[in-house]
Formats: C-alpha cells, sequence, structure tokens
C-alpha cells in the first residue's frame, strides 16, 4: 500500500496495532501407526524444529485403517517467533511461494502440505525414510491478548 500524505506533507506510515504478524506456526506429521514409522517422525520433528514435538493419539478405532484408539498416530510441533519464520520460509519456497484459495481459512490463516521433508533442507537418512508433513499458520494483531484474556 502506498504511503498517504498527512496534513504537514509527513509520509503516513500504517498504524503499528493493525500490522499483522505470525502468531504460531503448527508442524504435523500424521503416520498412522505407531512403533518404528512414528519414532523417525518425531526424530525429524525434533531436528526441523529444535524443540520436543507432542504425539497426539487417535480418538476412535477405525478397522479400515487398523487403528485403535489412544493409539499414538501422529507428532505436531507448534513453533513461535523467529524459528517459526525460518520454517515458513523454507516451507513456501517448496510450495514455490504459490498457494490456492482453499488454503486459506475465513480469518485469515492458512496452512499447506510438503510430500518430502528432505525439500526443507535436512540430510535425507536411510534409516528414517521420507515424511510428508502439515504446515498451519496462525496471524494475529498486536492486543489479540486482551481480548482473550480473563476479565
Amino acid at each position: 500500500a502506498e504511503a498517504k500524505k498527512a496534513q504537514g506533507d509527513q509520509p503516513m506510515t500504517e498504524h503499528p496495532m493493525k500490522q499483522v504478524r505470525i502468531a504460531k506456526l503448527c508442524l504435523n506429521i500424521s503416520v498412522g501407526e505407531s512403533g518404528d514409522r512414528l519414532t523417525s517422525a518425531y526424530k525429524v520433528l525434533e531436528q526441523l524444529t529444535d524443540q520436543k514435538p507432542v504425539e497426539s493419539k487417535s480418538r476412535l478405532t477405525i478397522r479400515g485403517f487398523g487403528i485403535r484408539r489412544n493409539e499414538k498416530i501422529a507428532v505436531h510441533c507448534t513453533v513461535r517467533g523467529q524459528k517459526a519464520m525460518e520454517i515458513l520460509e523454507k516451507g513456501l519456497k517448496v510450495k514455490e511461494y504459490e498457494l490456492n484459495d482453499k488454503n486459506f481459512s475465513d480469518s485469515g490463516n492458512f496452512g499447506f502440505g510438503i510430500d518430502e521433508h528432505i525439500d526443507l533442507g535436512l540430510k535425507y537418512d536411510p534409516h528414517i525414510g521420507i515424511f510428508g508433513m502439515d504446515f498451519f499458520v496462525v496471524l494475529e494483531r498486536p492486543g489479540v491478548r486482551v481480548s482473550r484474556r480473563k476479565r
């Protein structure tokens, strides 16, 4: 957006409370089974984020997929701040900075998936294999905390 001129011929900048920023980046690798593949996915997320990922459990049994209730089937991690910006930049580079309309939610948040984690610059390890992962970005403005806090 082009900066408008105020009365005193000084350029008006955008209001600081209206600037949109990344609140968090959620990374998810859904394996669909527990065991060695889940541990490998855990290691991949740990390598990428330098944080300890959390394992997700299935909510119900689905015999067609071969999963049981409360079985660990995925790992996810939430990244904030500068680290989130760096990882998001790598992810968008894989997608060639192009996303569809359906990748965006009504509130302006967006998500996308990549097919191979080695595209993010991680080294391929034959013992780990290749995993795809989902990125989800939550955007916010300054002052959102005021509307969410307890009164």
